[in-house]
């Protein structure tokens, strides 16, 4: 079910709702530009329906607004962007076998680590009669998908013998490039691709695109730049550590100053019913939650089904006209409990905020995620089609 973007919530509709900022996206996106200089290309990562917040819809605004490529994880996210009218260079990482003939057709670049592909990828692309470029992506440490350094040779070796295929770029992935304390991990891995760089010149190669880094690259290793880098939650203003406390702000350093990261996506419900219950009142499911007090208990169209995690049951928070109220009781399928006793003039109609800032108080994705056991970039991937994206235009 794809996600539905809208530019109003109906009146009749749910009252559950995403809002994505575009002016933030846009805020985003140039300090990226500030932090990279022009001469590095920027390849916005929208796969997973841009992390939640809208494929389409985010590549729209990040084209008009410069970016120079996408980035997808499959042929089929690859496709809908095509479709919409997309018209940029898109990167494709994963191509599936049977699927050569899709990547011509939509005019992908495909991601490739393995022979099979590239000898699916030549046979379809001399039968069409034209030379796809490829990406070659190289396992320097992430130990997921691509060469394994020692193995690069061959590959490319075999690539030389085609006459079809053309090797355009080459890649890897940083894996622990968030964490301050693996940086000699991630300095490991740059030198990996550098040998690997060095390796396809050697054996006449000479890639117009060469990047390693991801978001946790762009904000701190300049080194593995390379010519072209691939954000992805830096876009959406997410980080993939913790933020509440300890990270207040994202900041990226730029040579025109610090650009502090503004969140592209806050999330947004309704009071639908309040009642008023005695102390010692069990709530929810397996009555996981006993008033201490006499409570005001508000009920929120949201649940596990939407995106709002169960592991939120008991140890949430949402804003209510500006306050917090604690989730009290599991979180449900469709439901969610709130106890908004401190917040006595709390009415049906009032809206929610559960991620997202009201009069000075904000709750973050990644707070969310940190009492979840998780990263932001989970929590906004996890809100369902069935909750609409509002678009907010960019003033």
């Amino acid at each position: 079910m794809p996600i539905t973007v809208v530019q109003h919530l109906p009146d009749a509709c749910r009252p559950t709702w995403a809002e994505i900022h575009l002016g933030h996206l846009i805020h985003n996106f140039r300090a990226i530009r500030e932090r990279v200089g022009e001469g590095v290309q920027i390849c916005a990562v929208v796969k997973a329906e841009a992390y939640g917040h809208g494929a389409v819809v985010v590549a729209r605004c990040l084209e008009s607004a410069g970016a120079d490529w996408f980035g997808v994880a499959t042929v089929e996210e690859g496709a809908a962007l095509r479709e919409a009218g997309i018209a940029r260079p898109i990167l494709c990482f994963g191509v599936a076998p049977g699927q050569a003939d899709l990547v011509l057709e939509y005019g992908l670049t495909p991601v490739v680590f393995e022979p099979a592909l590239l000898e699916q990828l030549e046979a379809r692309a001399r039968a069409a009669q034209t030379v796809l470029a490829v990406h070659v992506e190289v396992d320097t440490g992430m130990g997921r998908v691509g060469v394994p350094v020692r193995e690069l040779a061959d590959v490319l070796r075999a690539l030389g013998r085609f006459s079809h295929v053309r090797l355009d770029g080459l890649m890897t992935h940083l894996a622990a490039a968030d964490d301050p304390a693996r940086a000699e991990f991630t300095r490991e891995q740059i030198a990996r691709f550098r040998q690997a760089l060095q390796m396809a010149e050697a054996l006449g190669f000479h890639p117009r695109y060469r990047h390693l880094a991801n978001s946790a690259g762009v904000r701190a290793y300049p080194e593995a730049w390379g010519n072209m880098v691939r954000p992805g939650g830096l876009l959406y203003g997410l980080w993939s550590g913790p933020r509440a406390s300890t990270h207040p702000e994202i900041v990226l350093e730029t040579p025109a100053g610090r650009r502090a990261l503004q969140p592209v996506l806050s999330l947004h419900t309704r009071i639908v019913f309040l009642k008023e219950v005695d102390a010692g009142t069990p709530l929810g499911y397996g009555s996981a939650f006993v008033t201490s007090r006499p409570s005001r208990i508000a009920t929120l169209p949201i649940g596990y089904h939407d995106g709002y995690r169960r592991a939120l049951s008991n140890c949430g928070r949402v804003l209510v006209r500006g306050r917090f109220a604690p989730v009290v009781g599991r979180v449900s399928m469709d439901w969610t409990l709130v106890d908004v006793t401190d917040i006595p003039e709390a009415r049906v109609g009032d809206e929610v905020i559960l991620i997202g800032r009201a009069d000075g108080r904000q709750i973050t994705a990644e707070e969310l995620a940190e009492w979840c056991g998780t990263i932001s970039y989970e929590i906004t991937c996890s809100i369902s089609a069935r909750v609409p994206r509002v678009i907010v235009p960019a003033e």
